[in-house]
């Protein structure tokens, strides 16, 4: 790293636990971020500022005025444009040293399996369990850390999934598709906005832990938070054998 990054990142550096290595590990990492929105925006401002050395941001929607209560990669003045390239332009003024690439499409499964080839790690900052399970079966496939996150309402959950240890579960096994699961979205049931940022700052740091290489993800444990007490509760869950993406059946 050269002057200018060593103080950037100069507190990062002072942490044993991550130290120039760990720095360097980061600033060298491509990250795929999938949503541009109220988990996308805290997660990507997170990781750009700590020195990711590339994000691939996906989102295919335009910003609307109703975003911005919680959007916070997106200003009046973004309203209209695609949420990509608005968040593109966020993050170049939060770190210029990391590379921004937005892609200002929908993805199907194909189009997430050639991107998700050439990166690290991957951000699940969707809204909707369809796009949720095409990510996990991309990453699966890969063999790629997935750390995946959701908001409605007052409520939050946060998990890592990392089949790069054999026997480890995927967001299939703790959420099987095709199960009768309620689907809630925030433009019909609301959501307070803090939650957004609280949930997006979580993944953002457990991708840097993923990254560097340190600390206990959280792999096999799902953080659930109720917004209005304020209370954390961990449930622990192992893979199904019989899950049919990443079980003996797959």
């Amino acid at each position: 790293m050269n002057d200018e990054q060593l103080l950037r990142y100069s507190r990062h550096i002072l942490l044993p636990e991550l130290g120039v290595e760990g720095q360097e590990a980061i600033s060298a990492s491509r990250v795929l971020i999938v949503g541009a929105g109220g988990l996308g925006s805290p997660a990507s401002m997170y990781l750009a500022a700590a020195g990711v050395g590339e994000i691939v941001l996906c989102d295919g929607d335009t910003v609307d005025l109703s975003n911005l209560q919680r959007q916070i990669l997106h200003v009046a003045d973004s309203i209209g444009q695609n949420k990509a390239a608005s968040g593109k332009e966020c993050l170049a003024r939060v770190n210029p040293l990391t590379q921004v690439r937005a892609v200002e499409s929908r993805l199907d499964e194909l189009a997430l399996a050639s991107l998700v080839q050439d990166v690290d790690l991957v951000l699940d900052c969707t809204d909707n369990f369809a796009t949720r399970h095409a990510i996990n079966r991309v990453c699966v496939a890969a063999c790629k850390p997935l750390v995946s996150g959701a908001a409605v309402r007052f409520d939050g959950q946060v998990s890592v999934f990392d089949l790069r240890e054999p026997g480890k579960p995927c967001y299939h096994c703790l959420f099987p598709e095709g199960e009768d699961v309620a689907e809630m979205r925030c433009a019909v049931t609301g959501i307070f906005a803090p939650l957004t940022g609280i949930v997006g700052s979580m993944q953002a740091a457990e991708a840097l832990k993923l990254l560097a290489g340190c600390g206990e993800p959280l792999v096999g444990r799902l953080l659930v938070l109720d917004g209005l007490a304020m209370r954390w509760r961990e449930m622990r869950y192992a893979q199904d054998p019989h899950c049919t993406v990443c079980g003996s059946p797959a």
